[in-house]
């Protein structure tokens, strides 16, 4: 999982990801590519 600044570029990567909200911090979650996992802190 990668830690991001901008969160906007992240979300752009692929179309299903996600930006979430848990616990405080904002992650990007993708089921079809795992690896474009992000969070910004």
């Amino acid at each position: 999982m990668k830690v991001v600044k901008s969160l906007k570029s992240a979300k752009n990567r692929s179309p299903d990801c996600k930006v979430v909200k848990r616990r405080g911090r904002v992650y990007v979650i993708c089921k079809s590519n795992p690896r474009f996992k992000a969070v910004q802190k």
